[in-house]
């Protein structure tokens, strides 16, 4: 009987996060590919563009004008998805019907006054003030009695939802835990319970030993396409320490964490020589006060792109209705993604 192999036959993967399960095909990395494969249309921005809400000095659709900033600026979504004076209400019908409100707010934040950079082309002295302005923002917003969790994330590029290409990013917090991070807390806490120890600690060690999921690192972070990875290629980043939120990083994790943060992005550009989309979030501590030691701070990046800079991973079928499923093993990833050059593409 041939001996399994994973890097050749069909299997299913499962992730301890979400406690859920991906299928993984390598064997169909095989077979011929006559769809596109072209290259993107090159992203050429003017460092400032007076149409655009989230330069320095235009104005924005609520009539508000932003400041001449020259480092981050934060400000309200003049479009948010969560109200902070939302109404507390609840609608139940029998057993199955229910909706219960739901208060918060959300905020843009601008990584840099220039039209035309990303994180990738920003230098990383830029990228270290966007970590701060993270770590403040988790702190202020988190400080609201009524806020039990900040989300902060970003969506790059037009394929993820981003209309608008000036480098920025967004937070979403709420009076109750969003699902995935509601999952990722069951998941850490009955890990630590049964266990005694950090699941993603854990994990990490295990990455460490084994070496083929990693695509950088330093002495602080390592940033490695997970065991149970979903999207072609997606990536985790991960402190060495135990930490569990921004604010718990010294000043030298946050320098590192934005070199990471620097070279990585720069190698989803030169995968296919495109500006690499993908969403990106920080899952940290819940802000509701209590301990919560199950928590280890972590990035998530989840990459659309497949094949080229044109042709993307959709979830349809058997995805929509059983479960999700690969192509491209998560070791043959990270393979391609750390043998990239750390010099964006010209």
């Amino acid at each position: 009987m041939t001996a399994f192999d994973m890097s050749a036959h069909p299997h299913r993967r499962f992730n301890p996060l979400t406690r859920e399960w991906i299928l993984v095909s390598p064997h169909r990395t095989r077979r011929p590919w006559l769809g596109q494969v072209e290259k993107g249309v090159p992203d050429v921005r003017p460092s400032y563009d007076p149409a655009c809400y989230l330069c320095p000095g235009n104005e924005r659709a609520n009539g508000a004008r932003n400041p001449d900033y020259a480092s981050t600026f934060v400000f309200d979504n003049d479009f948010s998805a969560l109200l902070p004076d939302a109404p507390e209400g609840e609608y139940r019908r029998d057993t199955l019907l229910l909706a219960r409100s739901e208060r918060g707010l959300c905020r843009v934040v601008c990584f840099s006054p220039d039209h035309s950079l990303t994180l990738a082309q920003m230098p990383e002295a830029g990228i270290l003030e966007v970590v701060r302005t993270w770590t403040a923002q988790y702190v202020e917003i988190g400080r609201l009695p009524w806020v039990h969790y900040v989300q902060i994330f970003e969506n790059k590029g037009a394929m993820m939802g981003a209309s608008n290409p000036h480098p920025h990013g967004q937070i979403w917090a709420s009076a109750s835990l969003p699902q995935q991070v509601a999952l990722e807390q069951v998941s850490q806490s009955d890990y630590l319970a049964d266990e005694g120890r950090c699941l993603l600690c854990h994990y990490a060690a295990l990455e460490r030993d084994d070496g083929q999921r990693e695509v950088c690192a330093n002495a602080d972070w390592v940033a490695l396409v997970p065991f149970w990875a979903t999207w072609p290629f997606e990536t985790l980043v991960l402190p060495r320490r135990h930490v569990a939120a921004l604010t718990d990083l010294t000043e030298p994790e946050r320098i590192s964490l934005a070199q990471l943060l620097k070279r990585l992005t720069v190698r989803y550009d030169n995968l296919f020589e495109t500006s690499f989309p993908y969403t990106m979030g920080l899952h940290q501590r819940p802000t509701d006060g209590l301990p919560h030691p199950e928590w280890h701070l972590h990035l998530h990046f989840y990459p659309p792109l497949l094949r080229s800079a044109t042709v993307k991973k959709f979830m349809v079928g058997y995805e929509m209705l059983a479960n999700p499923q690969r192509d491209l093993t998560p070791e043959a990833a990270a393979a391609r993604l750390r043998d990239l050059s750390e010099t964006r593409y010209a």
